[in-house]
């Protein structure tokens, strides 16, 4: 079992990546032996990062009235469930934002808003100018803002923005029963199109939504395909009055052993830890950095509350890391 891991590893730093089958071998090993896994996994963490954990914050800042039906999301208009609904903050509010996270130890900053897109060109000049605002505080602006075109993702680039994030939510064959609003290959092409507009790219999505293991590692290998940067990985946090309202949660070394697969197949990329963390892995959540998670969000969600950032610089510094 050993041998089989050291060169599943060793193929992992020296290809970058690794297969679907090799994949799936990891997880057969890691449901008899996880932490085996995921020692692995930290192996291929500290090769390609060291001993640095990134920290990131985020701004709700327009809330609610989505269109889309994401069967797990607060903010769809299809479902009741007592979300904030707003409208765009003023540019000075993000920016404030920012730098509140900025003396709190967070890094990056994105500002997220509801909806499949924005059209509004008012809106576009706001974020424009909160993102040239977060640059001078010193943290590294980051947006969250909906399908996007070439011609918006450049004027993105040229405003500062580091970093544009746009999850695919879950694989392409359990998509459709998340979401029958859009297609899968317009969030593909969100994606994409960052990525050529020389943005950084953090896409990922969500485990707990009654998928399996072979679904997440599909998802895994779609951001391989798409060379993404970061990629976040977040567990459902049901949210009454959703259709995911009571699923059954998914067990702490699942959620474990799903980051240190995704450590392999993005062996040199940021593998980000983000909402549902707290909730979902508890005592455990120490344990993501020693299954590969590179990264986390801090600070509260868009309309849960999360983790105070002191706890997280503890947490970073007592695993003898640093941020």
């Amino acid at each position: 079992m050993h041998a089989v891991l050291a060169t599943i590893k060793d193929k992992a730093i020296r290809e970058r990546s690794i297969g679907l089958d090799d994949a799936t071998r990891l997880y057969e090993i890691g449901q008899k032996t996880p932490f085996l896994v995921m020692a692995y996994a930290s192996q291929i963490r500290e090769h390609f990062k060291g001993k640095k954990v990134s920290l990131c914050g985020i701004v709700n800042a327009k809330s609610g009235i989505c269109p889309e039906n994401c069967r797990f999301c607060a903010q769809s208009a299809h479902y009741e469930t007592g979300a904030p609904t707003y409208p765009l903050m003023s540019a000075q509010e993000i920016i404030d934002k920012g730098r509140a996270a900025f003396a709190a130890g967070a890094r990056y900053f994105g500002i997220v808003t509801s909806g499949t897109r924005i059209d509004d060109p008012r809106e576009w000049n706001v974020i424009y100018e909160a993102v040239a605002g977060l640059n001078k505080i010193g943290i590294k602006p980051c947006g969250s803002l909906g399908m996007l075109d070439s011609k918006t993702a450049k004027n993105l680039k040229n405003a500062g923005l580091f970093r544009y994030h746009h999850n695919l939510e879950t694989s392409r064959s359990f998509f459709d029963n998340i979401c029958s609003t859009h297609a899968y290959d317009e969030d593909v092409e969100t994606v994409a199109t960052a990525k050529r507009a020389g943005l950084s790219v953090c896409s990922g999505g969500i485990i707990g939504l009654g998928e399996e293991m072979e679904h997440r590692i599909e998802l895994a290998m779609t951001l391989k395909e798409l060379d993404v940067d970061s990629a976040p990985i977040n567990i459902l946090d049901p949210i009454a009055g959703t259709p995911l309202a009571s699923v059954q949660p998914l067990s702490p070394m699942e959620i474990l052993l799903t980051v240190a697969i995704y450590r392999f197949v993005l062996p040199d990329k940021e593998i980000k830890l983000c909402g549902g963390k707290e909730r979902n892995l508890r005592q455990l959540l120490p344990l993501a950095v020693i299954a590969g998670c590179s990264s986390f969000m801090t600070g509260n969600y868009l309309t849960t509350e999360g983790r105070n950032t002191a706890d997280d610089l503890e947490m970073i510094k007592d695993l003898g890391c640093e941020v």
